[in-house]
């Protein structure tokens, strides 16, 4: 059995007094240390996952369990890292890593000990003292995954985390990422719109179909780790990306 298993999970939300379904039964078992991403049309609903995922909203119908236990609420089981980075700008970035552990009460050493061993792990040694206005968008999300990190989840939840990137640093932090999970070996959750990226990253992937929401297919990449530059010309990867275009596409 999965670490992660999602249950005929539905979701609507009233918009101007009508009714819209988003997700329509979900149902999907991730597996722990599993790379496991999630691809499908705009509104359709990703984001939405996710949150229920993270306990931060609640399904109309289905649960979530993580580890057998029913999430009922935010739970410290996992961790979110969203779109934008989401700093505290009066923080520095040792301080907004921290953030996680001061508010559970760790003691101050502790927590700084903590927070530089993380720091480390994304390659942001020397920028402690730096505020979030001195940073780019890349080290900005650099730092929002190293909060993640801070408090030890056993599940990661990313939610689109390089869309305001340039091409060339979105795939740079797709190598850094995949490095990261590698050593750390945590579960990931990646929601995309990127069909390379989902094909790059993940071990599955979960194609959503448009609102209201089921899962159309989920595909296991099948190529071997560590993944390199190379992987995105072989004709095994072209073919996988049609594949999945076509899904999306009908």
């Amino acid at each position: 059995m999965g670490i992660i298993e999602i249950k005929e999970i539905s979701k609507s939300f009233s918009v101007q007094g009508k009714e819209i379904k988003v997700l329509d039964g979900i149902n999907l078992e991730i597996k722990e240390g599993e790379f496991f991403s999630i691809i499908g049309p705009s509104g359709c609903g990703k984001t939405t996952l996710l949150k229920i995922i993270h306990g931060l909203i609640k399904p109309d119908k289905g649960e979530v369990l993580i580890d057998k236990q029913k999430i009922k609420g935010p739970s410290n089981l996992t961790s979110i890292v969203f779109q934008t980075s989401n700093l505290y700008p009066w923080r520095n970035v040792l301080k907004n890593v921290e953030f996680g552990l001061e508010v559970r009460g760790v003691p101050s050493e502790e927590r700084r000990r903590i927070a530089q061993r993380c720091i480390d792990l994304v390659n942001l040694r020397g920028f402690e003292s730096f505020y979030p206005r001195q940073l780019s968008e890349g080290m900005k999300q650099r730092v929002s995954i190293a909060r993640a990190l801070a408090t030890d989840p056993k599940i990661i939840l990313m939610d689109e985390p390089f869309a305001s990137l340039d091409a060339y640093t979105r795939e740079l932090m797709q190598s850094e990422i995949l490095n990261l999970w590698e050593r750390a070996r945590k579960t990931i959750i990646f929601v995309t719109h990127s069909i390379d990226e989902a094909i790059f990253m993940s071990d599955r992937i979960a194609v959503f179909s448009h609102r209201p929401t089921r899962v159309l297919e989920i595909i296991g990449t099948q190529f071997k780790r560590p993944r390199t530059e190379d992987l995105r010309t072989t004709s095994a990867y072209i073919e996988l990306r049609s594949h999945i275009w076509n899904k999306l596409k009908h």
